[in-house]
């Protein structure tokens, strides 16, 4: 592939802790977001996605210290996605140090918001993220509020809509692949992917740096979000906690509990060394894969 596939963190955060579920529920605090978006982009990152899973709670995006902090520490692009429901919310993140954005509720509820934020904005800067759940009868429809919402709105003719509105790519997320490390849902990927042209992030489900070559070959994904493969990575390498006792409940990381034995730790360079491997272009950081 000429065009270099981009590696993107997913960072889920709740309050002031990186939080990681499984179908985007049952959340485990993991640490502190900063430490692991400095580790990433010290590691090789393309980008970062910082997702405040609880937005809905309050209607409003509550990321903006976090993004600040975040801002002046990292110099790859930082997409920030949640509670995002108006063009004033965009300015907001954007103002506070984000590059890029991106809105699902808001988008579903009014889709002109998505050619307004493109219109003010430029299409570069807007992502629309489609959470899509296989039906028994083997269609996708899209949900909203992580996966818990039904909309009734169908993925294929949505993510079409999304392009025409002007948005400049589709984060793809299977809400039945997220957390499980079964793999990415190919078909869905494969499916978006092959009607829209605007670029496509797969999202939910990697396991192993192999699951990351397959949506990337088979899907036709132009970056991939990976979270839990990352995520446990960095903990285990990281395991000192100190200063980190008050952020909220860390009983999961103070158990030493193994996290999903399909999932497979590995940092940055480990995957793109393996893209390399299969002879898919992304963007190669000597210092980290030599």
């Amino acid at each position: 592939m000429s065009q270099n596939i981009r590696i993107i963190p997913k960072l889920d955060i709740k309050g002031p802790n990186l939080v990681k579920g499984i179908h985007l529920e049952g959340l485990r605090v993991l640490g502190k977001p900063e430490d692991f978006a400095r580790h990433y982009y010290e590691n090789g990152a393309d980008e970062l996605l910082y997702i405040d899973v609880v937005a809905s709670l309050y209607g409003r995006n509550s990321l903006h210290d976090i993004i600040e902090r975040t801002a002046k520490e990292i110099f790859i692009p930082l997409t920030v996605a949640g509670g995002l429901r108006s063009i004033e919310d965009i300015r907001s993140v954007l103002r506070a140090g984000a590059d890029k954005i991106s809105i699902n509720t808001a988008a579903i509820n009014n889709p002109q918001l998505i050619k307004e934020a493109s219109r003010v904005f430029g299409s570069s800067t807007i992502t629309v993220t489609i959470e899509a759940i296989r039906q028994s009868d083997g269609s996708y429809l899209a949900y909203t509020d992580n996966g818990r919402e039904h909309t009734g709105v169908e993925v294929l003719s949505w993510a079409k809509r999304v392009e025409e509105l002007g948005a400049g790519e589709i984060l793809l997320t299977s809400i039945d692949r997220e957390g499980t490390g079964n793999g990415y849902d190919l078909e869905l990927t494969k499916m978006v992917s092959n009607a829209v042209s605007i670029p496509v992030i797969a999202c939910g489900g990697a396991g192993n740096t192999q699951h990351v070559v397959d949506v990337i070959k088979e899907g036709g994904a132009n970056a991939v979000a990976i979270a839990s493969m990352l995520h446990y990575e960095f903990i285990e390498s990281h395991k000192n906690l100190s200063g980190y006792q008050i952020e909220g409940n860390i009983e999961f990381l103070k158990s030493g509990r193994e996290y999903l034995p399909k999932i497979q730790k590995a940092d940055i360079g480990e995957v793109k060394k393996y893209l390399h491997s299969h002879n898919i272009s992304c963007r190669w950081n000597e210092t980290v894969l030599k």
